[in-house]
């Protein structure tokens, strides 16, 4: 078969155009591609919701990829390693209560299988601003992160949504946007993002599945931002406070969406 270059270009500008009309109306945006924001939607997909993840970056998997100061091993506690086996991802047992994982292998098969399961993921687009209907967030408003970079000036475009996460880690970019441009008062103790702590692992991963949870009418944190939303310590190269808190994220939307 000859190859035609303009064949080839129709394809790719028709089936992502096709894929990203179908996902202009969804049930849960996911704004962020680390562990958390994959794990819901992977969970969410599962349970036949419609939902579309959106990275700023080239990659998905946040700071997974890197492990430890680019060490390709993370860690994850027992209550972690259920997920992983659930997803058929290889641990190995150092000493009890701790277990490693290949960093690449994690995340490639959380992409993968949320994929498979039926999310859409989408790249190297940005989320600039909310969409707000009668003090709820109904949508996220999104642009191309290189619109972004090069710092011109080009509308966005929107996608409605009856369910965010903001699971962009310790940038906390959806609930910022809430804070300064809607006004509102979040779900905090000061009702605003609080800001994270200093690394403390323990203390950390406990803390991220208490602040999984709504901030404002439609929008739920997880993962990094919980915990940079409610003011609690980082946790670094540990992942299974991550996991779980994708796994809680998702079944308290299951819960509203019922």
């Amino acid at each position: 078969m000859k190859l035609d270059e303009t064949t080839i270009s129709r394809a790719i500008i028709d089936r992502f155009t096709d894929k990203l009309k179908d996902a202009l109306s969804l049930d849960v945006a996911i704004v962020g591609g680390g562990p958390a924001g994959l794990m819901a939607a992977y969970l969410l997909a599962k349970k036949n919701k419609k939902v579309a993840l959106f990275e700023r970056k080239l990659s998905i998997g946040g700071g997974m990829w890197g492990g430890g100061m680019m060490f390709n091993e993370i860690v994850v506690q027992e209550e972690g390693k259920r997920l992983l086996d659930e997803l058929s991802i290889g641990t190995h047992q150092y000493q009890e209560g701790y277990y490693t994982a290949d960093s690449v292998e994690t995340v490639s098969t959380l992409c993968s299988q949320a994929v498979r399961a039926g999310a859409k993921i989408f790249n190297l687009i940005s989320v600039e601003d909310v969409m707000v209907r009668e003090e709820r967030v109904t949508g996220i408003v999104i642009n191309w992160t290189a619109v972004e970079m090069a710092s011109l000036h080009v509308d966005p475009l929107c996608i409605e949504s009856k369910c965010v996460v903001d699971a962009t880690g310790h940038a906390t970019e959806v609930a910022k946007v809430i804070e300064k441009k809607v006004g509102a008062h979040l779900l905090t103790e000061t009702g605003r993002v609080v800001g994270e702590q200093s690394l403390w692992a323990d203390v950390a991963e406990e803390a991220t599945l208490e602040n999984t949870r709504a901030i404002y009418p439609g929008v739920y944190v997880a993962g990094m931002s919980a915990n940079a939303t409610f003011g609690n310590h980082r946790m670094g190269p540990v992942f299974g406070g991550m996991l779980l808190s994708g796994e809680k994220v998702a079944a308290l939307i299951l819960k509203e969406l019922k």
